[in-house]
């Protein structure tokens, strides 16, 4: 069984020079130096929205940065990362991303399908054998794209402290559960059928999943300021975390919680600018291949021919005014994201907020100031 001290040593390594010779890291975004009179105004009208947005609500801190043509346009703080110390939120302000880590884990399935390593439509246990079977074969096309009946999280899961020194361990919480419906025939949303996709990453690859996504996604897409969350680990930046208490009307400090369970699914944290970056990197197809890309940006089907509007990893939506737009949000505890892409406008706008009372349903607005100039 793996330590804890060595599933952190394995991330380490893999993030070393001397591990990856053969990899090259995309090349950082260029800022505009000179923003556009119409960029400007966006900036100063999205600012306004923000501060306003978030002294109604009482949010804390929050960052967001928005890309066009690959470059950053803006990037902002906004409040504070921590209260108690009043920490002012920076653009290098570390916060959980929750389920974006979905898209993050979806470019390591890319990248293995890319390689001849993973088929989309084998079932799970080719590369999770020890993961029960049901009464129906589940694939892991399947597992991408929320159709496979596995169960989402139970009242009190979301607040495990738990520790789990291997993603197969992590696994125990559902393995033995029944299905919801049978696969293919409805949607219904669940990170642990992510948390089981990173189980067949490390039967593709042989390797612990937290050490190639380090490997093979973070390092090659200079997403220098994502990472793991280990609780007990020290991370550069990282924000305190915190929750409204209902019954009392106000703000507290988050509770203790171990991600190590669904690192795949949302265990990871990082900035606005990564994400961006991300975002980036996947529009301009310098991680995986366009025709890579563009199946993971297709709509899955269920067995009737209905589009689920959520492809491997992403969601897929036509908004208000006709434009395509692909992305993810993000909940956990004590922290909210979005990752929005609009590859026609070639625009990404990515927001994070240290609460749950949050405001990133507001992206969209945002991201239209800099569309419609």
């Amino acid at each position: 069984m793996r330590s804890r001290l060595s599933w952190r040593l394995a991330f380490v390594l893999a993030s070393s020079s001397f591990a990856l010779p053969a990899l090259a890291q995309v090349e950082a975004p260029v800022r505009a130096a000179n923003p556009t009179t119409a960029d400007r105004a966006a900036i100063a009208r999205a600012r306004r929205i923000i501060a306003d947005t978030m002294r109604s609500l009482g949010t804390p801190g929050a960052s967001i940065c928005v890309m066009r043509d690959g470059r950053v346009i803006w990037s902002e703080g906004f409040g504070f990362a921590d209260l108690e110390q009043q920490v002012r939120s920076t653009p290098r302000s570390v916060f959980r991303i929750g389920s974006v880590s979905k898209p993050l884990t979806a470019a390591a399935l890319g990248l293995l399908v890319q390689e001849g390593k993973l088929d989309l439509d084998a079932e799970v246990q080719r590369y999770v054998p020890s993961f029960p079977r049901k009464p129906y074969p589940i694939t892991v096309r399947q597992l991408a794209g929320h159709i496979a009946g596995i169960r989402h999280y139970k009242e009190g899961e979301f607040q495990i402290q738990k520790h789990y020194d291997t993603v197969l361990e992590g696994l125990s919480i559902f393995s033995e559960d029944s299905l919801l419906f049978e696969p293919g025939t409805k949607y219904s949303y669940s990170s642990y059928g992510w948390n089981l996709l990173a189980a067949v990453i490390e039967g593709a690859t042989g390797e612990p999943f937290l050490a190639y996504m380090r490997k093979a996604v973070l390092l090659p897409a200079g997403l220098t300021h994502t990472r793991p969350e280990f609780a007990d680990s020290i991370i550069p930046f990282r924000s305190r975390f915190y929750v409204w208490a209902d019954s009392q009307h106000m703000m507290v400090n988050a509770p203790y919680v171990d991600n190590s369970y669904k690192w795949a699914g949302g265990g990871f944290v990082s900035t606005a600018e990564d994400l961006a970056r991300f975002g980036q990197v996947m529009l301009d197809g310098k991680l995986l291949m366009p025709e890579t890309v563009k199946a993971m940006w297709t709509s899955q089907r269920l067995r009737d021919g209905t589009e689920t509007g959520y492809g491997i990893g992403w969601g897929i939506v036509t908004d208000s005014g006709g434009r395509r737009r692909i992305g993810h949000t993000g909940g956990a505890m004590g922290g909210t994201a979005t990752l929005q892409i609009y590859p026609e406008q070639h625009l990404v706008i990515a927001m994070l907020v240290n609460t749950d009372r949050t405001f990133i349903g507001i992206a969209p607005r945002l991201a239209a100031l800099f569309i419609d100039r």
